[in-house]
């Protein structure tokens, strides 16, 4: 039997994943502060624009977890088949922001003191709160709080809409124009692409593939442009004037398979850095199963208004006093 090609193998894993009703991923950066740094300062930044050292250990850390559930395959789904969404921002010393939509609320949780020092935007104590504003203080506090998406609705028809007008449906691709993309995608990987496979333990099994990144881009992007009448509107393709600028250093991306399921992808972009002092700077995407996005208890319920008036105290200067 002839042994299966390594660009049908990932074809097939990636279907599996559009096939499913939940999925998990988890993105991060590998690379340390000082490579950003370094980067930063070879990109020649205005004075005072210089990363901050905050922000760099944060970048390098930081990783992001996200989780979807639909009631149909995600390949299949809309926005209204969505049931839950989970999205976390998590550093070596803690989670950073977390989100969550389950059912008509969603969930926010952060770290205001962790990302404002390395924002270099300090938010004010939230004791500094006007009395009325007791959800937003519980959110400065790191505490879990929630908006109703209904008085999110509520609220925007207040702030100019008309009442029980339907929002405009979000730009979406048609089926047909999706195959048409995936179809075109298949094509230039076919043409441009190497691929290696190297096996491994317990049914797992290397894919590498390899491109020169300018070539590959052109390519791709000399595919879509016919079909750019049927992107949603907005969508603005580069020209091949843009694109020789970019870099034509070989780019290669892992695909890790286990058992004939994705489970992490890590793509080597130190070459596109195009300096000789950055040795790893790449990103990881780790794949998994979904779990079910939970409700966390103990919520503290916010509306929009309470937030505008909290943000309205912050922003209000102290009033002078009258003189007499």
């Amino acid at each position: 039997m002839e042994q299966m090609s390594a660009g049908k193998k990932l074809d097939q894993a990636f279907e599996k994943l559009g096939k499913a009703k939940s999925l998990s991923f988890e993105l991060d950066l590998d690379v340390d502060a000082a490579t950003l740094k370094q980067m930063d300062a070879e990109s020649d930044p205005e004075p005072g624009e210089e990363i901050p050292a905050e922000a760099a250990d944060l970048l390098s850390g930081a990783k992001i977890s996200v989780t979807v559930e639909s009631k149909k395959p995600i390949e299949e789904s809309e926005e209204k088949d969505f049931v839950g969404m989970a999205m976390k921002v998590s550093s070596p010393d803690g989670d950073l922001v977390e989100y969550r939509v389950v059912g008509d609320y969603i969930y926010l949780r952060s770290d205001v003191e962790a990302l404002t020092k390395a924002m270099d935007s300090p938010m004010p104590p939230a004791d500094e709160l006007p009395p009325e504003a007791g959800g937003l203080k519980k959110a400065l506090e790191g505490q879990w709080v929630k908006i109703s998406t209904k008085e999110m609705e509520k609220f925007g028809e207040q702030m100019g809409e008309e009442p029980g007008a339907k929002p405009a449906p979000e730009p979406t691709l048609d089926a047909k124009t999706q195959k048409k993309l995936v179809e075109a995608l298949r094509g230039v990987m076919a043409r441009e692409v190497d691929f290696t496979t190297a096996g491994g333990e317990d049914g797992t099994e290397h894919i590498t593939a390899t491109a020169p990144f300018r070539t590959l881009i052109t390519e791709l992007l000399g595919e879509i442009r016919p079909l750019a009448k049927d992107l949603p509107p907005g969508v603005e393709l580069p020209t091949d004037q843009d694109l020789k600028e970019a870099p034509d250093t070989k780019v290669s991306a892992d695909f890790t398979l286990k058992n004939g399921e994705l489970t992490e992808v890590y793509v080597d972009l130190a070459k596109l850095a195009e300096s000789a002092k950055v040795k790893k700077f790449g990103l990881v995407l780790k794949m998994g199963a979904g779990t079910t996005p939970t409700a966390p208890a103990g919520a503290t319920e916010l509306n929009l208004e309470e937030i505008m008036g909290g943000f309205a105290g912050i922003m209000a200067p102290d009033e002078e006093p009258l003189e007499g």
